[in-house]
């Protein structure tokens, strides 16, 4: 089964980071999603504090992409399945959030599923790619967060 595994390491908070991770509206902000498809996406709470169960559904380009909450173990663990993907199956992920001794946080995400024989050669290098800049997105965006309050 193809994975990816990132890790990234930023100067922002924990609970900053978290907070950015549980609001999936705050995605399109520091991610390589376009926007939080709403109509698609089931059981976001109003506050940005999305709990397990709920059906987050991310736009990028034309495609629409959706991810259950499976786990949430505050501030540290947020994991996630495919609950709908044209491009893979089995789809499972986790992003765990570890402090360090300066006061910032060190991200990682890793994830594994399946896909086509014709994206079996070219997804785990995208995928790769692609979860880095969100990682790196997520830890940025976080740090210039923190200095603005």
């Amino acid at each position: 089964m193809p994975k990816y595994d990132v890790t990234v390491t930023t100067g922002a908070p924990l609970e900053a980071v978290w907070k950015l991770l549980v609001d999936a509206s705050s995605w399109p902000l520091w991610s390589k999603v376009d926007s939080l498809d709403t109509a698609r996406s089931v059981g976001l709470d109003p506050g940005g504090d999305d709990g397990v169960g709920a059906v987050r559904a991310f736009r990028t380009g034309r495609t629409v992409t959706g991810e259950r909450l499976t786990e949430k173990a505050e501030p540290r663990l947020l994991a996630y399945e495919g609950a709908f993907n044209p491009s893979m199956r089995n789809y499972r992920a986790r992003i765990e959030l570890r402090p360090t001794t300066n006061s910032g946080t060190v991200i990682h995400w890793h994830g594994e599923y399946e896909t086509s024989v014709l994206l079996r050669w070219v997804m785990p290098r995208y995928l790769q790619n692609f979860m880095q800049g969100m990682a790196e997105g997520l830890a940025r965006y976080a740090e210039g967060r923190g200095q603005a309050q």
